[in-house]
């Protein structure tokens, strides 16, 4: 048969035309609630954009799972994709849904069957954590539930009611009884004690009589004898010119006069001729000092104001005011004006000086408690220590950084340190005497080492010497800290008896294995240098492991090694590099982990403040919770800490269900990662998980991520949830964690 000639061959409708008024179609449908057109279009679509949007305005479950049926084992796999997909999410919120209300109903019969329990110990607790557990969910369940649930708890809560009134009453019947009892004992008790303290008042009182009355009379008569006695005094004094002393012993006339009786008329004329005097005396002592007083308050005055130092400013104005006392002395004239403006002036001068000495009294109650924390951070060190074996280094760090920040922390208040500043000089003398002890003995061994050395450089046989000195050395390097003072005496004398050695050595050698035996000695020192950096540990190995670079450089630059020793110390030095690296990737990836792990207990506190956002707790609350939480987000990975502080941010993400369903996930995806068991509970829901993922991966195995720092920041958005549950679950995923690093 021919071919079909361009012409004649027949023409089909248009795509475009076609997909069009499929399009419009679909709409039609979707306006018309036509789910039968809909589903047409799923199957029969011309086009799969046509096919994949109906499939996406399916909403109605058993159509889905018929659709799912046509559609399975079809070409258009996309359609099919869309579909499961729904399926899987329906699927997922019913069971949500039917968990929710098998919660609901547990919570109901649990506070059902506790209501009509009999009360014991473990009631109220275990009322309270029925009625948590209610509340979770009891915004899911129908109002005949909540009802009838509430009930329960009114009975439940009744059931502690009757129980405390019985225990009120048992108690106060109690009480009555034994407080009948004591108030008749104490009646009795009471009658006895009251005649015999009557007889003892009346003989007590027959007895005070008499002796008061003895008493007064010999009081008044030693008074007046002191009263003769000091007016004797004040003549004299006034008659030697000294009207002070005068001054005063009239003040103490006056004291005895108020107790004493009535003067005889000698007393009486020689006390007013010494008032007369000294009335003279005051007038004219007033008389002179008017003018300094005059002075004194001019200068106090001047001083409101000045732009003197508040030291020298307050030194200014007690020198005037100890000034004032001493011409105020004696003084007989009325002088309260001129005191209440020469005080007033004091006090306004004095005002940048009480600031000032405010400021340094807060000063020094900072420092005061700086000293004090500083103190509790020293005592918990060295309970700390095990004193058995200690680390002298860190002994010997902790014990100076503390006294170089007890002296930075001052000045202080001598009287309010005094305590704190014995205390302190006890724990650091005590420190300074454990440290004193290992001083002794290391210098001791060391000075051991020292004569050891000595008796080596005197040997015949150079060799062995030379073995012996080095283990010397090594041994050296294993004794413990010695006093600053003393450590480069010990080491430049050991030295000194080492290179006494070496040199008779080099004399005996040429200087070609002179030079090979320094290459060697230079190369065992770099293994050894390589080898204590790999033996450290935290901060001090990666610090160590700056040098690394450097150190290689020199040990490669050595030009000559002996034959019989250079392949032993090549091998060395690389073992020794090898564990350095190794150490610094294990050591950086404990340190990630840690970071990992603050993060997640930083996830917790800002967990609890979203938390609270979601159920609209009071505004101190909420305030307490979101300063801790942004405390929490100071250190940790980068993209995990930004992460967190946007969920911080976002506070109000409250599906309290579906961020629990979030995280139970993360646990299972964390448990299949590193091939941990999955609690009972949770066993569908990782298969089900298992089976999406196997759809999804298609045999590809698992993808990135589902690596551990994938899987942490999914952790770090999810929203919030109950705190028993939350807690619950983070266990979970950090034993996790730690068996994913176990296995690194």
């Amino acid at each position: 048969m021919p071919p079909m000639s361009k012409a004649s061959t027949p023409t089909g409708p248009d795509p475009a035309l076609l997909a069009a008024q499929e399009e419009q179609a679909l709409q039609a449908a979707l306006a018309g609630n036509d789910h039968a057109a809909v589903a047409r279009l799923v199957i029969e679509g011309s086009s799969t954009k046509i096919r994949q949007q109906a499939a996406e305005a399916v909403e109605d479950p058993e159509q889905i799972r018929e659709l799912i049926r046509i559609a399975r084992g079809g070409k258009d796999n996309s359609v099919y994709k869309i579909l499961t997909r729904k399926r899987d999410v329906l699927l997922a919120h019913e069971r949500e849904l039917e968990q929710q209300q098998a919660e609901i109903a547990a919570a109901a019969a649990a506070l059902e069957k506790h209501s009509h329990r009999a009360f014991d110990p473990l009631f109220t607790p275990t009322l309270e954590q029925f009625e948590s557990r209610w509340q979770a969910v009891a915004a899911h369940a129908a109002p005949d539930v909540v009802r009838k649930t509430q009930e329960s708890i009114d009975r439940a809560r009744e059931v502690i009611a009757q129980h405390l009134r019985h225990i009120a009453a048992e108690a106060a019947r109690e009480l009555a009884a034994s407080n009948a009892a004591a108030v008749a004992q104490k009646q009795r008790e009471q009658d006895e004690q009251t005649a015999a303290t009557a007889a003892a008042e009346r003989a007590q009182v027959r007895e005070d009589e008499r002796k008061a009355k003895a008493d007064k009379h010999e009081a008044e008569a030693h008074a007046l004898r002191q009263i003769g006695g000091l007016l004797r005094k004040a003549q004299a004094a006034l008659a030697s010119g000294s009207s002070k002393s005068a001054s005063g012993l009239r003040r103490a006339i006056e004291e005895k006069l108020a107790v004493a009786p009535p003067l005889p008329a000698q007393l009486t004329k020689q006390l007013h001729q010494l008032d007369e005097k000294l009335q003279e005396l005051k007038d004219w002592k007033s008389f002179s000092v008017a003018p300094k007083r005059a002075d004194l308050i001019e200068r106090m005055e001047a001083l409101v104001g000045a732009t003197m130092h508040p030291t020298a400013l307050a030194g200014e104005i007690k020198s005037l005011q100890e000034q004032w006392r001493t011409l105020s002395k004696g003084a007989g004239e009325d002088v309260e004006a001129d005191w209440q403006r020469f005080h007033t002036a004091a006090e306004q001068a004095y005002l940048p000086c009480r600031e000032f000495f405010a400021g340094q009294d807060r000063i020094k109650q900072e420092n005061l408690q700086q000293r004090s924390a500083l103190f509790d951070r020293l005592a918990a060190f060295e309970s700390r220590q095990n004193w058995e074996q200690p680390e002298w280094r860190t002994v010997i760090t902790a014990l100076r950084e503390a006294k170089q920040l007890w002296r930075e922390h001052s000045p202080v208040d001598v009287d309010a340190a005094k305590e704190l500043q014995g205390k302190f000089n006890e724990l650091t003398g005590s420190l300074q005497t454990r440290l004193d002890a290992e001083y002794s003995s290391n210098v001791k061994e060391k000075k051991m080492l020292i004569e050891r050395a000595r008796k080596l450089s005197e040997s015949s046989d150079t060799r062995q010497a030379i073995d012996e000195v080095k283990r010397l050395q090594e041994t050296w390097k294993t004794v413990g800290p010695v006093p600053r003072e003393d450590d480069n005496k010990l080491w430049e004398a050991f030295r000194q008896q080492c290179d006494a050695l070496f040199q008779k050595r080099q004399q005996e050698f040429s200087s070609h294995n002179e030079a090979l035996q320094a290459s060697k000695a230079q190369a065992v020192g770099l293994c050894e240098q390589v080898e204590q950096i790999a033996g450290l540990v935290d901060r001090e190995l990666l610090e160590g492991a700056k040098q690394l670079p450097e150190l290689r450089d020199t040990f490669e630059a050595i030009e000559e090694l002996p034959r019989a020793d250079a392949r032993q110390l090549h091998s060395r030095f690389e073992r020794a590099f090898d564990r350095c690296q190794r150490a610094v990737s294990e050591q950086h990836a404990r340190d990630a982990e840690q970071g990992w792990l603050g993060l997640l207990d930083a996830a917790n506190q800002v967990r609890a403040y979203r938390l609270a956002v979601v159920r609209q707790a009071d505004a101190a609350e909420l305030d307490t919770l979101k300063q801790a939480a942004e405390a929490s987000l100071t250190t940790g990975p980068k993209r995990g800490l930004d992460v967190l502080k946007k969920a911080f941010a976002n506070a109000g993400d409250g599906d309290l269900v579906a961020n629990e369903s979030a995280l139970r996930t993360l646990c299972i995806r964390a448990e299949i990662l590193t091939d941990s068991p999955t609690p009972a509970s949770d066993q569908t829901l990782r298969r089900e998980y298992q089976v999406q993922r196997l759809m999804k991966s298609m045999g590809q195995g698992v993808k990135a991520d589902d690596g551990p720092e994938a899987l942490a920041l999914e952790w770090l958005a999810v929203g919030p949830t109950e705190e028993a549950t939350y807690l619950q679950l983070l266990e979970r995923f950090k034993v996790s964690r730690s068996k994913r690093a176990e296995r690194r």
